[in-house]
């Protein structure tokens, strides 16, 4: 029987007029990959509407496994995130809201860890010639709160299933406008999420 995978990404941000990670939902949504369904989605950079975003597509696409995706610009590696934390943090978003450090859930517990198979993902990445490598730290911006909500409204269903946040490197068409930002081609981009999706 056929898996689902919802795969999210984010609109453009901050000074990024562009946001690669829309480009690999609207070119894999629809797809099979590796015996997956792909249910592709775009969420608002909103830390009042994300949240809620990405726990509204899960309750209508019904997912056997669920991986968002955000833009880390400046970093040169697709980054799985091993853990997110229970904290809003950061510049505006595009709604004009700046958290201030407090916590995304009274009853949740400060950290939680990834379900997916993070090292899976880095070694068939490696195997491939991608550069991959674990991230530590998901930030306390959009991606870590949409990381967190969404472990945590499945820890609380009880409901074990594959779940978690890729960082991926800005694509060259943004690096066009800052000469010190690191990129891929999104070609490149989204062929790496492609092998990560195929390694769950």
């Amino acid at each position: 029987m056929m898996k689902t995978l919802l795969l999210t990404g984010f609109e453009p941000f901050l000074h990024f007029k562009k946001n690669p990670t829309m480009e690999i939902i609207k070119e894999l949504d629809g797809q099979v990959i590796g015996g997956w369904q792909i249910a592709g989605r775009i969420m608002e950079v909103d830390f009042h509407k994300s949240g809620d975003q990405v726990i509204g597509y899960y309750e209508k696409v019904k997912p056997d496994a669920v991986i968002s995706l955000g833009l880390a610009g400046g970093r040169t590696h697709i980054t799985p995130e091993r853990i997110a934390i229970n904290c809003n943090d950061g510049e505006k978003d595009n709604s004009g809201f700046a958290p201030a450090g407090e916590k995304i859930a009274d009853d949740g517990p400060d950290g939680i860890f990834s379900t997916l198979p993070i090292s899976d993902m880095v070694q068939y990445l490696h195997e491939q010639d991608y550069p991959a490598s674990i991230s530590n730290s998901a930030g306390t911006y959009l991606c870590n709160h949409v990381m967190y909500r969404m472990l945590h409204h499945l820890q609380k269903e009880g409901r074990n299933i594959p779940s978690g946040f890729i960082h991926i490197p800005a694509s060259h068409d943004m690096a066009v406008e800052s000469r010190r930002l690191p990129s891929w081609s999104q070609a490149d981009l989204t062929a790496a999420i492609r092998l990560c999706i195929e390694a769950l």
